[in-house]
């Protein structure tokens, strides 16, 4: 399956002209009003999972409402999971709606990540529906005095074999009531799946599952009809905001509020100051005219200049050996030739289009949360403790916002709001602006990488050692479920979740002898602006830059071809078929790398390849680049990409995914770096934070699709985005003989590897 476009959006805009509206948009889901009453809730019980009633219910009219713990961040999830549901009840897709990640209303699924809406949470879904069906069908044999065996359903209607006059409707047998039936649950990891008597359907009877079906979500937002978190609205809502320790780590001496600021409250609690005020702009306008001092800041991180030289100098605080196979000692020493090489990968920041936003209504013992949290339940029990209420008192509410894709300053937005309703008494909206998004957002973090490959006197690969040293990659946990993991908890006073979790190359090249080793080096992480945690594919977008990269130069230091290279070492099929497919696709001639005659001036044009594994997901992915050699531009001119995960539920959905992964990930290897000094966070805005813009958009993205029915779905929500930059970096080499080991692959940073090759 392919997917290519006559006309890119490039192309489009550049060469049109545009009046950009911008409008306030109401939800399309159940459970996202646009104007939500304050409610403090009573004792809430998460629904139990175990209760098919906790996953779906039927109306008089036959609507089928489902709820989940899981979520759409704008990937079309919720079309994916329409589709599921009305595959399995045998109904209309549009009569299914969604109610998502309220805690008072949804099963506890761990909210979003990973990869993991599709391939963990839809089973749930396929499990209840089918077993609903099953119910269904028992109490339409009694209706209509037929075995089940002798019934057919049909957009959610009943009729006999041999009578079709004789119907019932699934509204009519249990429209507005229980099913009061029982599933089987088990955990696994942090998701819990569920069991009913009856047997899902197999992939060859799908009739909607695997079809090209538009986004359900698409419509009221196109149409300005959707609400995001930004449009709630509480009665009694005040508006805050809040200020910052300047320069990180410092203490607050003192607070004075000027004249002028009649009905501000300003809130104080430890190290967190903020202010509330009636209005946004009487919020904003407080904080920035509050008089306060600071003490010294006792955080000391590394210049920026020398920051990849002081991360191989620090100590390391955790190692763990990640994979090893044979003797890589052994073999290195024995080897006829030995090739290393070290890679670079930035922090980087989540940089939404839209900053954080949450709402918080914090009064009489109880607490409501509107917030476009990853994790709805975990929030409401970092909330609990942070406000010092049970958990059963607090209800998070999620509303869709702008995309986070990992540990964004969403729960950060939630806790500051929290903290300050709390403090007086009335529901309070905390709107982040630009600079606090980017200054203060939990950040991707920074990874440095050290490959050593050992060859033979033939060009084969006969030794692998890989090591990845990064930055805690939890700095704070991507879980909001203690006091400690808010920023305003941490400037309380409070511990984060420091958990020291190494990096991980995930690759499946058979070299005899191979060694992957993990290392966390330290990072002041309490309230601290270059605090890390988790962005898209967490790490591996960094490792696999280093891997793939690196086989590379093992090809072209052998003068071999990069994809030919690669099929040396892979053996299993599914690797092996995407590499092919891509390869294919792109049109690849086989030769070795960089191409033959390179001028040194003007453009010129090159190509790479990378493959990767990520979870049970498996993609290739060829990059064709133009590289101005007079100033270091370096523009995306085709991404083809060949995509393995399994099962394909919406072919249309899939392919958007894909698509917003390969241009985001096109913007981390071109334009993403964080920018830092013993100050803080310089990058504040989209000139010290660019991003990839309109007209930069590779010029043609072509995307293979390889359905595997016998297959579960194995997630596309972050594989897509990994492959991207070494791909570039590859294409780059091929096009310029010059090989760049550091993200981003800047103007200067590509024009200074230039004037210095040999």
């Amino acid at each position: 399956m392919t997917s290519t476009r006559a006309l890119s959006r490039r192309q489009l805009l550049v060469t049109s002209g545009a009046v950009v509206v911008g409008f306030a948009m109401r939800s399309a889901l159940p459970g996202d009003p646009p104007d939500a009453a304050g409610a403090v809730p009573g004792p809430e019980v998460t629904p139990d999972p175990a209760r098919l009633d906790s996953w779906l219910t039927i109306a008089r009219d036959g609507s089928v409402t489902v709820t989940t713990g899981k979520l759409e961040l704008g990937m079309g999830v919720s079309t994916a999971f329409a589709q599921i549901v009305a595959e399995e009840l045998d109904v209309p897709l549009g009569s299914v709606s969604f109610i998502m990640g309220d805690t008072a209303r949804t099963p506890d699924q761990r909210g979003v990540g990973g990869s993991t809406s599709i391939s963990v949470g839809a089973n749930p879904l396929r499990q209840a529906a089918a077993e609903a069906r099953r119910v269904l069908l028992d109490l339409a044999s009694a209706r209509l005095g037929a075995p089940v065996d002798q019934l057919t359903v049909r957009d959610g209607i009943v009729r006999r074999k041999d009578d079709p006059t004789h119907s019932v409707s699934y509204g009519e047998l249990i429209g507005g009531r229980h099913f009061d039936v029982t599933l089987k649950t088990s955990n696994q990891g942090e998701s819990s799946t569920v069991t009913g008597s009856a047997r899902p359907k197999s992939p060859d009877q799908y009739t909607i599952v695997g079809k090209p079906i538009p986004r359900i979500d698409i419509p009221a937002k196109a149409a300005g009809r959707f609400s995001y978190i930004v449009d709630v609205r509480v009665p009694g809502m005040l508006h805050g905001r809040v200020i910052r320790p300047t320069p990180p780590g410092a203490k607050l001496l003192s607070v004075d509020a000027p004249p002028g600021l009649p009905g501000v409250k300003v809130v104080r609690k430890g190290n967190f100051l903020g202010v509330v005020a009636a209005t946004e702009w009487g919020a904003i306008q407080a904080a920035r005219t509050l008089k306060v001092t600071w003490s010294g800041s006792g955080a000391t991180w590394p210049e920026m200049a020398g920051f990849y030289a002081a991360m191989w100098a620090m100590p390391v605080r955790d190692r763990q050996v990640l994979g090893r196979v044979g003797d890589v000692d052994a073999a290195l020493t024995s080897a006829a030739r030995t090739v290393e090489a070290r890679y670079e990968w930035p922090f980087q920041s989540h940089a939404m289009m839209g900053p954080s936003c949450a709402v918080a209504d914090v009064r009489d013992g109880g607490a409501t949360i509107w917030s476009h949290t990853q994790h709805p339940h975990q929030l409401r029990d970092g909330i609990a403790e942070l406000l010092g209420l049970p958990a059963g008192k607090v209800r998070v509410i999620w509303v869709q916002g702008a995309g986070s894709y990992g540990r964004s300053g969403h729960d950060d937005a939630a806790g500051d709001a929290a903290v300050l309703s709390q403090a007086v008494g009335r529901p309070v909206r905390v709107q982040w602006m630009r600079a606090d998004e980017t200054r203060w957002d939990p950040k991707g973090p920074p990874l440095v990488v050290a490959v050593r490959a050992g060859l033979d006197d033939r060009g084969g690969v006969v030794a692998w050692d890989f090591v990845a040293r990064n930055i805690s990659m939890s700095g704070v946990s991507p879980q909001p479920s203690h006091a400690g993991n808010f920023l305003a908890g941490q400037l309380m006073g409070l511990r984060t979740d420091n958990i020291d979790r190494p990096a991980t190359l995930q690759e499946s090249y058979t070299f005899a002898n191979k060694r992957k080793l993990g290392e966390v080096v330290p990072w002041p992480q309490e309230a601290s602006p270059l605090r890390t945690s988790n962005l898209r594919a967490p790490g591996q977008p960094g490792t696999t830059f280093g891997g793939e990269s690196f086989v590379d130069e093992i090809a072209s230091a052998v003068h071999v071809d990069p994809v030919e290279f690669r099929l040396r070492y892979l053996q299993e099929p599914r690797a092996i078929a995407v590499v092919r497919a891509a390869a294919q696709q792109a049109g690849w001639i086989s030769r070795p790398s960089p191409r033959a005659n390179i001028s040194r001036t003007g453009l010129t044009i090159g190509r790479g390849i990378a493959y990767t594994p990520r979870g049970n997901t498996r993609l290739a992915t060829i990059a064709e680049v133009e590289v101005n050699q007079a100033t270091g531009q370096v523009h995306v001119t085709r991404l083809v990409i060949a995509h393995d995960c399994g099962l394909i539920i919406n072919p249309d959905g899939l392919r958007g995914t894909i698509e917003a992964n390969l241009v985001q990930s096109t913007s981390w290897a071109l334009k993403e770096e964080v920018q830092f000094n013993r100050e803080g966070v310089s990058s504040v805005d989209w000139a010290s934070y660019p991003i990839l813009r309109t007209p930069e958009v590779p010029d043609k993205i072509e995307i293979v699709l390889i359905n595997r029915p016998d297959l579960p779905p194995s997630g596309a929500g972050e594989p897509a985005a990994v492959a991207t930059a070494p791909a570039i970096a590859n294409a780059i080499f091929d096009a310029t003989g010059v090989r760049i080991r550091t993200v981003p692959f800047t103007p200067a940073r590509v024009k200074a590897a230039l004037l210095h090759r040999a």
